[in-house]
C-alpha cells in the first residue's frame, strides 16, 4: 500500500547518500521533513549542498528524543542501528520506523530484483543489470550499490526493471518490501559488531523473502550451509544455483559449463572460461545473475555477449598492475573473512597478503588453511593487526606496517617474479580511510608509485648501458 505522506511529520535519521534521496522523495510527496544526524554541519556540507529545498528542519550534531517521539514516521539510513535507544522508544510509542528501501518501494511501479548476501551482491547486481540492459530499454541499477533506490522512485521515467543491491542493514526495517525476484548469494560471519549473534544476522538477510508470494521467485546458493534451513520459511518459488552439483530447478556448473534447467530442460548458457571475470566466486556470481535474468525474461542469445564482456567492479579482485612479473590486485571490498577465503582460493601463485583495518567482531581462524597453503608473507595494517597476527601469524612470515602505503612498499621489496600482492583486508576501512573505495584508491596510487619508480630505474639502467 502506498504511503500517504502529505503534511505528515517525517524524521530522516542519517543524512548519508540515501538520506538525501529520501528527503527529496518525502518533500515531493508533501511531507514535513526533519533531518537529524550526529555529525555537525561542517562534516555534512556536501550532503547539505544537495538539498535544494530550504523548508527542511535540521538537527545536527546529535539527536533529540522529543523529535523522534513527535514524528508520524521515521526513515533511517543504513548506518543507523535499528535497535538504537531513540528508535526503540519511538517504536514503543507505535511510530513506524522504516528503511530507505521500504520508502522507495512504496513509490516504485516497476518489478524489482533484490540481491543480498554477505559477498558477491554488488557484482551480481551490476552483472544482472548489464544482462537485462541487453533485453530491456530502461533498467535501473542501484540500491546499496551506487544510486539510492529512492532515486529510482524520483526519476521521471517508467523503469522496465529495477535491479537493487540490498544490505542486511536495509532489510532490518522493511514492512512491505517485496521483490519479484529475490537473490541470496551466501551467508558467512560479518557485521558481528552490529549484530548480537549470527542468528540475528541471518534473520536480517532472509527478510528479503519475507513478503514474497507464490508468484515470486527466490534464488539461493545450494552450496551455502544456511540454505536448507532458510528455504523452509520461503513461500515463493525456489530456484537454486550450485558449483558443486546438479540442481533440480536452477543453474549449475558441469564440466566447465554453466547450465540452466529453469525452463525444464538442460541448456548450456556459457563456458566458464568465456567469462571475463575470473575465480570460482565469480562463477557463482554469474550463475545467480543468469538465473535472475532468465526469470526476468532475458534470452540466452542476449546474455552471452554481456557475460563475455563484463569485467567486474572496481576494488573487487581488480588487477591494478603487473610490475616486473608481480601482479598487484586490489580487493579492498574484501571486508570480511568469507570474502578473503574466496579470494585466496582462486590463486595458484604465491601470495603476499595485505590485510587489516577495523575489526567487525570477526573470527579470523577460518583463514588459517588458506594462509598456510597460499600466503608466503602476511603484511598487517590498522587496528586489527594484532588480533589477526594472533590468529594467523604462526603460519607464515608476518610484518606490521604503519600505513597502507608502507605495506605496499614492503610488499614490493619482498615480492619475487610470479608473486601476487593482494590487498584483501578482511576488515572494515573506517579506522584509516573514508570507506573501502578510498582504501582501494590509496592502494592503487601506491602501486602506481612503485610502477613509476621501476620505470625510472629501468630507464636509468638503459642510459648507463649506453
Amino acid at each position: 500500500m502506498k504511503l500517504i505522506l502529505k503534511n505528515k511529520k517525517v524524521l530522516v535519521v542519517g543524512l548519508a547518500r540515501s538520506g538525501v534521496s529520501a528527503v527529496r522523495l518525502l518533500k515531493r510527496e508533501g511531507a514535513q521533513v526533519t533531518v537529524t544526524d550526529s555529525a555537525d554541519m561542517d562534516k555534512l556540507a556536501d550532503a547539505l549542498s544537495m538539498l535544494d529545498d530550504k523548508d527542511i528542519r535540521l538537527e545536527l550534531g546529535g539527536h533529540n528524543i522529543n523529535t523522534f517521539l513527535n514524528s508520524d514516521l521515521i526513515v533511517i539510513s543504513p548506518g543507523i542501528p535499528y535497535r538504537s535507544e531513540h528508535l526503540l522508544k519511538a517504536k514503543d510509542k507505535g511510530i513506524p520506523v522504516i528503511s530507505e528501501i521500504e520508502l522507495a518501494y512504496n513509490f516504485l511501479k516497476s518489478p524489482v530484483i533484490g540481491i543480498t548476501g554477505t559477498n558477491g551482491k554488488s557484482t551480481v547486481t551490476m552483472l544482472t543489470g548489464e544482462l537485462l540492459k541487453a533485453y530491456k530499454k530502461n533498467v535501473f541499477i542501484g540500491g546499496n550499490l551506487g544510486t539510492a533506490l529512492t532515486d529510482a522512485a524520483l526519476a521521471n521515467k517508467k523503469w522496465e526493471q529495477v535491479v537493487a543491491e540490498i544490505s542486511s542493514f536495509q532489510l532490518e526495517a522493511i514492512k512491505d518490501f517485496r521483490p519479484k525476484i529475490a537473490v541470496l548469494m551466501n551467508i558467512t560471519p560479518d557485521h558481528l559488531d552490529r549484530y548480537d549473534s549470527m542468528e540475528e544476522y541471518v534473520w536480517a538477510k532472509k527478510r528479503i523473502f519475507e513478503n514474497q508470494g507464490r508468484e515470486d521467485f527466490a534464488i539461493l546458493n545450494a552450496d551455502d550451509s544456511y540454505t536448507p534451513e532458510i528455504v523452509k520459511d520461503i513461500k515463493s518459488e525456489i530456484v537454486l544455483f550450485s558449483r558443486l552439483r546438479r540442481v533440480d530447478r536452477g543453474v549449475y556448473e558441469k564440466q566447465g559449463e554453466i547450465v540452466t534447467n529453469i525452463s525444464g530442460k538442460d541448456e548450456v548458457v556459457i563456458k566458464t572460461d568465456d567469462l571475463k571475470i575470473k575465480g570460482v566466486h565469480n562463477v557463482e556470481n554469474a550463475m545467480a545473475a543468469i538465473a535472475a535474468s532468465q526469470l526476468a525474461g532475458c534470452p540466452f542469445l542476449l546474455m552471452r555477449p554481456a557475460l563475455k564482456g563484463f569485467s567486474g567492479l572496481e576494488h573487487r579482485l581488480e588487477l591494478v598492475r603487473a610490475i616486473d612479473g608481480v601482479k598487484y590486485i586490489n580487493d579492498s571490498k574484501g571486508t570480511n573473512v568469507g570474502a578473503v577465503v574466496k579470494s585466496l582460493a582462486g590463486f595458484t601463485e604465491p601470495v603476499i597478503l595485505i590485510a587489516g583495518g577495523l575489526d567487525k567482531g570477526s573470527d579470523f581462524t577460518p583463514l588459517r588453511e588458506f594462509v598456510k597453503d597460499k600466503v608466503r608473507l602476511l603484511i598487517l595494517i590498522g587496528k586489527a593487526k594484532e588480533k589477526i597476527a594472533d590468529s594467523l601469524g604462526d603460519l607464515t612470515d608476518t610484518i606490521f606496517a604503519s600505513s597502507l602505503e608502507d605495506a605496499v612498499n614492503i610488499a614490493s621489496h619482498k615480492a619475487e617474479k610470479g608473486d601476487v600482492v593482494l590487498l584483501s583486508p578482511a576488515c572494515a576501512s573506517f579506522d584509516m580511510f573514508k570507506n573501502f573505495e578510498d582504501r582501494g584508491r590509496v592502494f592503487k596510487e601506491a602501486v602506481e608509485k612503485i610502477r613509476q619508480k621501476a620505470k625510472g630505474e629501468r630507464l636509468k639502467a638503459s642510459t648507463l648501458c649506453l
